[in-house]
């Protein structure tokens, strides 16, 4: 093996540029040399028509920075066996042939990862790298831990502008399946409420808790000043158990319609309850605020901070992890082990299992919801009884999250 082609694919994040940086370095010790396939999936189709690559020499490793999101090689959502061209398999292989790539290195989420495995299928090597600030892989991926201080920091830093304001902050954020980061981050910042897909709400038990939260702030404080803020995945569904969805827009090539948006039904919800608590207008009247139908009621903001929290900085973690993903990637290339997915490299060792099976969705845990159930945080329903089991082990707990 001489050359490695190195795509990034999906939505940008922290460590990204840690995969390509790892893979280019181990690549270069292992006498290898590695190339840049440009613009996701997208350039490895139209790989056949471009004139050159760009080598990962040591020189152009260097203009890499680990601790920058975002990829230098670029993204696209692309998936190769929607493309309309009978011969797309044949158009791909002679790419990699015109080039000389003798494997790919393929960094990206479950949508990224179905295709690595219709193209292992189809004889074309390659080894996945994963990647989705959602965490809903079986393993650990890149991208993770850099969204969720983001949100974290966002979360804290808005609580500011609530508590000059007497608002109820309600954030959304990315997580159309699972929740992790949107619980991970909310959890994080000491907010008040989680609203995740894995657990539908009941909007009068919210405003139960966000209402106690709200009033016992501002009646405390010698200034009358508080807030409440709630995080909210953008994938919520709703008390039926349903997904916000547009039906009125596109699918895009791997079938997802776009959200309606989380954050603005949850204020909804909220405000139409403050709007019929006759307590509220007795709240704002000992607290100095009520003005005869100018300010009767509080006001409730959505902020949607979107590609905000994915972008910036990378963390430590996935500076790290995006590192490790890449050079384990590129061994186990050389090894000759295709159709994989790297789940870690630590103490000298590296762990990989079947695509197939590392892009089954993960979700939150409900026995981590009823832990912080205990200690305070609502997630729209009614707290469960916490029963937790004990064990004792021995040898490296597992990675967070």
């Amino acid at each position: 093996m001489k050359n490695i082609g190195i795509i990034t694919s999906g939505g940008d994040c922290g460590g990204l540029n840690g995969v390509i940086k790892g893979a280019a370095l181990t690549a270069l010790n292992k006498g290898m040399t590695a190339w840049i396939i440009p613009n996701g999936y997208a350039g490895l189709y139209n790989l056949v028509d471009l004139k050159a690559l760009t080598e990962l020499t040591a020189e152009r490793i260097e203009q890499i920075p680990v601790y920058l999101a975002g990829s230098e090689a670029g993204n696209s959502r692309v998936k190769v066996s929607k493309i309309k061209d009978d011969k797309k398999y044949d158009r791909i292989k002679e790419g990699l042939k015109k080039f000389k790539l003798d494997a790919l290195v393929i960094a990206g989420g479950d949508d990224t990862g179905s295709v690595v495995k219709d193209l292992s299928d189809q004889g074309i090597p390659c080894v996945h790298a994963p990647k989705t600030m959602d965490l809903d892989l079986m393993p650990y991926s890149v991208g993770g831990d850099s969204t969720i201080n983001r949100i974290a920091e966002a979360v804290r830093d808005l609580k500011t502008t609530g508590r000059t304001h007497n608002r109820i902050i309600v954030m959304e954020v990315f997580g159309r399946y699972a929740g992790h980061t949107a619980f991970r981050g909310g959890i994080a910042a000491d907010t008040d409420a989680v609203l995740i897909p894995e657990i539908p709400v009941d909007f009068d038990v919210l405003y139960d808790h966000i209402k106690k939260a709200f009033i016992k702030r501002i009646e405390n404080s010698d200034v009358h000043a508080g807030t409440a803020s709630v995080v909210v995945a953008e994938g919520l569904r709703d008390a039926s158990g349903n997904e916000l969805v547009d039906m009125s827009s596109e699918p895009d090539s791997f079938g997802h319609r776009k959200l309606m948006g989380a954050g603005k039904y949850v204020c909804k919800q909220i405000e139409d309850r403050i709007k019929k608590d006759p307590e509220i207008k007795e709240f704002m009247k000992r607290t100095g605020q009520f003005v005869e139908s100018v300010y009767e009621i509080p006001e409730v903001r959505e902020i949607r901070p979107s590609h905000l929290v994915r972008c910036g900085f990378a963390s430590a973690l996935d500076a790290n992890f995006g590192l490790e993903a890449g050079a384990a990637a590129v061994e186990l290339a050389a090894a000759g082990k295709y159709g994989v997915t790297v789940a870690s490299y630590q103490a000298g060792k590296i762990e990989y299992m079947a695509v197939a099976d590392a892009i089954v969705q993960r979700h939150v845990s409900e026995s981590d919801v009823a832990m912080y159930e205990s200690l305070g945080v609502c997630f729209g329903r009614k707290p469960g009884q916490i029963k937790p089991e004990m064990a004792q082990i021995s040898g490296v707990p597992r990675r967070v999250y």
